[in-house]
């Protein structure tokens, strides 16, 4: 009897070897392709398309796909640039979030000077990143599950337009997440984490007001202008400021205010935002919006009309995946630096104001910390995260202190800083994925805590109704 413990004792001993040595097989093929994963990544940051456009971006992340054996299923949820890829069968399912949509206006060359190239768009928020890093960690899963007869699904989800266009939601409303067990994704960031926390609910959308033209010096009583209406509505919005919840955020562009300063203009458009850490909190400062724009064409004598461009949840983060994610990230480590990227490092952060060039934002793992409140930006993974137990992080793609969505993120992210950040994120995620495949524990007490955070009887609705997608909200 003794003789016979010892054998299964020996034998889960080799059988942890074995997998521990599977996996270091796993990270050293990545590390092995860095250099191939990089020359996509800087394809698709050259493509630099805006939401619901990215047409390049995504064709080349299926193409890379297609060809390591995962089968595509191409325009889902009636959106031409998005798409899933799967390999394996059956249960558990996992997902990888990819995005790979442009911003629009920052373009930018990979210098330490701003340098735009016009005014086109730019990877400012390091989504050719994010793409790219997502497929090379579900092929090296892929790759992982082959070898070790790993049974299952790894899913690749191709998500466009999550720059406005909440693309991911629809996906959420087509229910092409419900068999799904986790889902893991990352973003480009300025430091290394997996904190958990929340982000912002959003809403937006562009209001639209008709005029009538006339000569705005010769015959100015017989015009009414749309521009007027476009004005006196962001006047009230203003004032609203005051008398909506402190941690609440509006903010707006005006998209077209005419053409000609002597013609009265008979179009004008402006686009708002409302953010809130909690979806009713926008709900409410969003039908307050509304009615402004009622009041504005009133007073001016105009029509309004409005088009909702994007709705997306509240984060709703995982503890218990987000613990397992900080592990594999500690493991993993930060970037390190060559001289030459120091020397660009440094340039860029001066450009940014910076004193001190902060290099162990870059070098060292920040702790898990619950990030009460939210880090003041939105996605459409929160859609996702209230569907399905989710899990994130944020690996530094860009010099340490740049803020993204901005020229700094362009220039950081088409260099060989985010080329390292986009790898460690890809073994970070590779790890994870291959943990969550293993471990039928983590993804019960995974499961346990998303029920208990949603609560009894939660459905999920939209913020964007049903609504089809926006697919020319960039237009």
């Amino acid at each position: 009897m003794k003789n016979l413990t010892f054998i299964f004792a020996l034998l889960a001993v080799c059988i942890d070897v074995f997998a521990q040595e599977s996996k270091s097989k796993m990270l050293d093929n990545i590390a092995k392709k860095e250099m191939y994963y990089g020359s996509i990544a800087k394809k698709i940051w050259n493509y630099a398309e805006v939401g619901y456009q990215e047409t390049r971006s995504s064709a080349l992340l299926q193409e890379t796909l297609s060809k390591e054996g995962f089968a595509i299923q191409k325009a889902v949820a009636g959106i031409p640039t998005a798409f899933v890829a799967s390999f394996g069968e059956g249960k558990p399912v996992i997902g990888i979030l990819g995005e790979y949509d442009a911003l629009p206006g920052l373009s930018q060359d990979s210098t330490t000077d701003q340098k735009s190239t016009g005014g086109a768009a730019g990877h400012a928020c390091g989504h050719h990143l994010f793409g790219t890093a997502s497929a090379a960690a579900a092929i090296a899963v892929k790759e992982y599950m082959k070898a070790n007869n790993i049974k299952g699904t790894i899913r690749f989800y191709g998500c466009p337009a999550e720059e406005g266009g909440s693309g991911k939601v629809y996906m959420v409303r087509e229910g092409l997440f419900n068999d799904v067990d986790a889902v893991i994704h990352w973003h480009p960031n300025s430091i290394n984490t997996a904190s958990f926390g929340n982000s912002l609910a959003n809403k937006s959308g562009k209001f639209r007001f008709y005029g009538v033209s006339a000569h705005a010096s010769m015959a100015p009583e017989k015009g009414r202008s749309a521009l007027d209406g476009v004005e006196a509505m962001n006047n009230m919005v203003n004032m609203l400021r005051e008398h909506v919840p402190s941690d609440s955020r509006i903010h707006y562009v005006i998209t077209n205010g005419g053409k000609a300063p002597n013609v009265v203009p008979d179009f004008a458009e402006v686009y708002f935002y409302a953010r809130n850490p909690r979806r009713d909190v926008v709900m409410d400062v969003w039908s307050r919006i509304e009615k402004a724009a009622k009041g504005a064409a009133l007073g001016t004598d105009t029509r309004v009309e409005w088009e909702l461009t994007g709705g997306t949840y509240e984060l709703l983060y995982n503890e218990t995946l987000a613990q397992v994610m900080q592990n594999n990230l500690t493991q993993i480590g930060g970037l390190s630096y060559t001289a030459e990227e120091k020397k660009f490092a440094e340039q860029l952060a001066k450009s940014l104001g910076a004193d001190r060039l902060k290099y162990e934002d870059a070098t060292d793992i920040k702790p898990l910390v619950n990030e009460k409140g939210g880090s003041g930006g939105s996605t459409d993974v929160g859609d996702v995260s209230w569907t399905v137990p989710t899990v994130g992080l944020s690996v530094a793609t860009w010099v340490p202190g740049t803020p993204a969505h901005s020229w700094q993120a362009v220039a950081a992210g088409g260099m060989s800083i985010g080329r390292k950040g986009m790898t460690i994120a890809a073994k970070t995620m590779a790890l994870t994925a291959t943990q969550l495949f293993e471990s039928p524990e983590i993804l019960r007490k995974a499961k346990e805590e998303f029920a208990k955070a949603r609560g009894e009887g939660f459905k999920y609705i939209s913020l964007l109704g049903d609504r089809k997608p926006a697919l020319d909200y960039r237009k």
